[in-house]
This record gives C-alpha cells, structure tokens and sequence, in this order.
C-alpha cells in the first residue's frame, strides 16, 4: 500500500496534430524562369511552373500520327480479354514520365513529372518543373495523381518512375492527401515480349528509331539531365533546362505512338510482319492462356514460313497437343526438335516420347526418341548443369519404363548402364 502511494499514472498520449504548412517563398530567380515560357502555378504548399503543349490529332512522331490513338483504344475495347497493355475503361488514360536527379536513394529527388491525355480537339501534354526542394510538396501536389485514378502508360515505369514518385510521396505524407494506386501499363516489358531476340537493345531512342522512324536531332543525353537542371537552380538561368523538357517531351510523344504500334502489331494480326514478332506475340497470348489468339499467330507464321522458322514449330506443338490434335503435335515438334538447339530442342524431344508412349502407343518410337535425346544432352555444351541433370534424370527412367513395357519380365539394360 506504501509503494502505490509512490506510482505516479502516465498521462495520456496527446493525438498527433499536422504540423501547420510553411508557404516557402518563390525562389529569386523566377523572372528568368517565367521569361522561357514556363508558367507558374501556385497552391496551398507553394510555388511550382509548368509548361503546356497543345497537339493537333494530325501531328506526326516518326511515321505514326498520334490521333491513331483513338482507333487503338477502339481496339482495346473490343478485344474482350485480359492483356497487360489493355487500358482501364474506367480511368483517364495518361502517357506520364518524370526526369528525376539521380537514379536512387532517398536523396533523388524528381525535377520533371510529364503527363499528355487526349482532350476534345487533340491532345495536352504539361510538364510540371520543381523551383527546388523547399516546393517539392507543391509540386508533387500539382501533378493531381492524388484527385483521380488513372490509367499511367510509361516506359519502365513500373520499376523506375512510380516507385520514385510513391517514395517522394512518402516522404511529404504529412502535408499531401493519400497518394492513390494507379493502373500501370509499362510499354518496356511489352516492347520485350514483342521484339525478343529481334532488338539488341531496348533503349527507348533504339525503339524510336527502328519501329517507329523518329530520329531525334539536337537532343540532349538523359545523363546530363540532372546536371542541366542543378545548374538551372543555382544560376537561375533556365534556358539549357529547357532543352530536357523537350527531351521529356519526344519521350511521351513516344509513349504514344509505341502503344499506337504495339497495339497494332497485337491485334491486327493481318499486318505483314517478321516470323519471330509474330511468333513472340503467340507465345504472349499463349502465356496469357489466350489459346485461341496465339494459334491463330503460330498458323500465319506456319503458313508463310513452312518449316523455316522452327521455333513456331515448338509453341504451337504445345496448343496442337492440348487440343488432342497428337499428330499434328508430332510433326510439329519434330520439325523443332531437328532444328533448334538447347534447351528447346530438349523439351520437344521430350514432348514427343511423351506423346509417342502416352498418346499414339508407339512404344518403340518413344524409346528411339528418348535414346536421341540422350545423346544431345550428353553433346550439348549450352545446357546449364540444373538443367542437364533433370533432363538425364527424367530420360533415364523413361528409358527404364519404356524397355519394361517392350519386354515384360526380363532385366533391362539401361544407355547409362555401362
């Protein structure tokens, strides 16, 4: 009883109240920004300046005119299946990519957020420019990505450009509403899947260059970007900086077109296109389990090619054989299996002693398939060791199963036995 006297209670939490708003001053140097076009911008958090650009639907970017959008969502909207770069039918659809000061780290801070969207007689594309890091919360507020969820096409937005925003977003939480969760289609993986092994490199000014034949002149290199800028705040002239706007713009006005073209190369299986591209869209929707879609590809190829391009051959063994069509299925992985190397050349081996013993019951076929698949795996110097070992495991005791089959009752002698 003496020690209760001597405990004290613990007062209550006080409720965390947001700190008031300090309206940072407009930086000295704004006369000379105002002077190259950018426009200012105030809100509750302070100062941010802005550049706006109006497009004719007529107006070109390499060969596609970006008015060919609208009949490219048409598209979207009558494909009645899910695909990556599908849009929401809900959502504002925005082209959306940001120039940032470095590449990482809570220290990177984002200097230009891009944005273009259709409007009634084109299109608007506006650039909003941070004045410094004092304004970074009006700046980050003036992007609107709080106020409406949206449909955001980028280029490696998905690993680069939003994750950036969502961590400069963390970082003022406590004086911007709730950033919301945006529907992202990232036109680099698209641009991956489409053009495997066709493209060496997928830069966005490589892309430009060979799909969509705009040739960038007088453009500056995107490492320079943020040193242009830093010089833009400390010496307050603001004129070089504006050479990165026009970088970010020829950067959405890609975005753009490359959905124009991809859609089309998607969708519009009649245009006259490479076996690889159209064998890489095939294996998409097969992946996408679009099985219909990704035949109707395989066939065009097969159709055009015959049997010169076996990689077609390989994929569309896989749909023959799921829709019970076994021989077809044969000749399919055949041609693969006599024409690829690696790895594929392995797995239609493999899918032909499958179909061999399971399906058609041609138990001697099976083993000759399997013994020939042996050899390879014995020969092929490509074959990663994981692989290797699971393939010459699996074969072996299919060459065990098959000659127990054959002949019932005696002792077998396996490849692998001497």
């Amino acid at each position: 009883m003496a020690m209760r006297k001597m405990l004290t209670k613990k007062p209550k939490p006080t409720k965390k109240t947001k700190r008031d708003v300090v309206i940072p001053p407009a930086p000295p140097y704004e006369k000379n920004w105002l002077k190259t076009g950018l426009i200012k911008e105030e809100n509750q958090f302070g100062v941010v300046y802005k550049r706006v650009v109006e497009y004719d639907k007529t107006y070109c970017h390499g060969n596609k005119k970006i008015g060919d959008l609208q009949s490219t969502l048409e598209k979207w909207k009558r494909f009645d299946r899910e695909h990556p770069l599908a849009p929401k039918s809900t959502n504002k659809l925005v082209f959306f990519d940001t120039e940032t000061t470095g590449l990482k780290g809570a220290g990177t801070l984002i200097f230009l957020l891009g944005f273009m969207e259709q409007v009634e007689n084109g299109f608007r594309m506006t650039q909003y420019v941070l004045p410094g890091p004092d304004h970074e919360a009006a700046f980050l507020y003036a992007s609107k990505l709080w106020k409406e969820e949206m449909t955001l096409i980028t280029y490696n937005g998905k690993s680069f450009d939003i994750p950036q925003v969502e961590t400069r977003w963390t970082m003022n939480r406590e004086k911007l509403p709730k950033l919301l969760t945006h529907h992202q289609i990232d036109l680099l993986h698209g641009a991956r899947r489409v053009w495997k092994t066709e493209l060496d490199t997928f830069k966005l000014t490589s892309i430009e260059e060979k799909q969509l034949h705009f040739y960038r002149e007088g453009d500056i290199p995107g490492h320079l970007a943020p040193i242009i800028y830093q010089d833009a705040v400390k010496s307050g002239q603001a004129e070089t900086l504006m050479k990165v706007l026009q970088h970010n713009e020829w950067d959405i006005l890609s975005l753009v077109t490359l959905y124009i073209r991809a859609t089309n190369l998607i969708l519009e299986t009649t245009n006259p296109e490479t076996a690889i591209t159209h064998t890489n869209i095939g294996k998409w929707f097969s992946d996408l389990k679009h099985y219909d879609d990704s035949a109707h590809f395989f066939k065009n190829v097969i159709e055009k090619y015959g049997s010169d391009h076996a990689l077609s051959h390989y994929h569309y063994g896989f749909i023959l054989k799921r829709n019970d069509a076994y021989d077809k299925a044969v000749q399919s992985f055949n041609i693969a299996a006599k024409q690829l190397d690696g790895r594929e050349r392995i797995i239609a081996f493999e899918e032909l002693a499958k179909l061999q013993e399971h399906k058609l019951k041609n138990l001697e076929m099976a083993l000759e398939v399997t013994r020939k698949a042996m050899r390879f795996i014995e020969k092929d110097l490509d074959l990663t060791k994981r692989f290797r070992t699971r393939a010459e495991r699996d074969f072996l005791k299919r060459e065990m199963r098959l000659l127990r089959k054959i002949f019932p009752g005696e002792a077998q002698k396996t490849t692998k036995s001497d």
